[in-house]
């Protein structure tokens, strides 16, 4: 028969939940049949309590044998689980009721006397060594007015022979069985939809982990692109001390970005340096032009946000502010907490462009990044707002303030 799953993802109960279904189930016949007992009041009942222990600890070491073997079929469909246990509890019940019977062997003349002698009856045993029953007043008068004489049975046709009460006790023990099979079939359902659960977050983790990776890449290349650009002009223009500072300080940029894991959040501050190395490379094109500012409170440093998420932001203020501008612009990195949400702006004092539209010229493309990978991140937790502001332009981004120790529960 063909298995759903290999034998290497086949999902399996836990060894200490089958333990404890098993002993779960004995416990409760024991419980059950003790009670049911002490309504009997035998004058041997602690003898018959040891016995009856005895025998579910038998019980329990043969259900977990009919468990190996049934745990061979996990992989399979359920009918064939189902038809696996109709049929190997069968044996097993077999077995169970001759351990019962083994157990309770020395005590069954005992109780049956016991029980006979309760209801009127006479117990012996007759010289071949059988065991009689002697019940009045089922006899025949032997003589007017004397008493009848005892009719005598044996204690077989009463009990029934061997067989019999072994078979009596195994149908009880096939349905304890099967009852068992069932609670156990239920478990490893359960196991296989918390396996799908947890494949199914593993699957979405790792395609979020490539979506992120995925925005993050679009960042490097057109940064790149830009720097060796005003490198070349740099070159062309003979600049050749400023070019290579430019040079060292794109090595420096590069080195802590691309170190960093794509996917991971990095301490605002760290961020915020990062940025500084980049402004530090284009004040090389606009030394007299670029003025960058810096605000953010030391309490917030250590707060989360993901790699690189504001160099698209400082790259087109760059772009659109400072490259068309004549005069000096100057490029604000803040940050703050507001209603319990990280609020970091990146603004610019650059003039309106020419249809002073909410979204600048060309500015779609790094802001769209930016709105895939906080939603990426956060989800709805995130937003972005940009458009124009007094005096400038400006883009806000609020996310959940996190701290390192907050990072993997978000």
């Amino acid at each position: 028969m063909r298995s759903e799953q290999t034998d290497m993802q086949v999902t399996r109960v836990p060894f200490a939940t089958v333990l404890a279904s098993i002993v779960g189930l004995w416990l409760t016949y024991f419980v059950l049949v003790s009670l049911r007992g002490e309504l009997v009041a035998l004058d041997f009942s602690m003898e018959i309590l040891w016995r009856r222990a005895l025998a579910c600890l038998i019980g329990v070491g043969v259900t977990l044998a009919l468990w190996l073997v049934l745990r061979l079929f996990d992989g399979h469909r359920l009918w064939v689980k189902i038809a696996a246990a109709l049929v190997l509890s069968m044996p097993v019940a077999v077995v169970i009721a001759q351990a019962n019977q083994m157990v309770f062997a020395p005590l069954e003349e005992k109780a049956f006397r016991t029980a006979a002698e309760q209801r009127g009856f006479t117990v012996r045993r007759s010289a071949s060594g059988d065991l009689l029953v002697d019940i009045p007043g089922m006899g025949i008068p032997n003589m007017p007015g004397e008493e009848p004489a005892a009719a005598t049975i044996t204690a077989d046709m009463l009990q029934g022979t061997y067989w019999q009460q072994i078979t009596e006790v195994a149908f009880g023990r096939y349905f304890m069985l099967l009852a068992w099979c069932a609670l156990y079939l239920a478990l490893l359902t359960g196991e296989k939809a918390r396996a799908a659960e947890r494949r199914e977050g593993d699957y979405r983790r790792a395609a979020k982990a490539a979506e992120l990776r995925s925005l993050r890449y679009q960042v490097n290349p057109h940064f790149l692109f830009n720097t060796l650009n005003s490198l070349s002009a740099l070159v062309l223009t003979g600049k050749t001390a400023a070019a290579e500072r430019m040079i060292q300080t794109i090595s420096t940029f590069y080195r802590r970005s691309l170190a960093a894991d794509p996917t991971s959040d990095v301490p605002l501050h760290e961020e915020i340096a990062l940025q500084k190395l980049y402004l530090d490379i284009e004040a090389v094109r606009f030394p007299l032009r670029l003025v960058a500012d810096y605000a953010i409170p030391p309490e917030l440093e250590e707060a989360l946000v993901p790699g690189m998420i504001l160099q698209p932001l400082v790259e087109n203020s760059v772009k659109h502010a400072i490259a068309p501008s004549c005069g000096q612009v100057t490029i604000t990195l803040t940050a703050r907490e507001e209603y319990g949400r990280l609020v970091v702006t990146v603004s610019d004092n650059g003039q309106a462009s020419i249809d002073d539209s909410q979204t600048r010229p060309g500015y779609g493309i790094g802001l769209a990044n930016v709105r895939e990978r906080l939603e990426a991140r956060f989800g709805d937790q995130a937003s972005v707002v940009s458009g124009r502001v007094p005096g400038g332009y400006a883009t806000h981004l609020r996310l959940p303030v996190l701290r390192q120790r907050e990072a993997y529960a978000a």
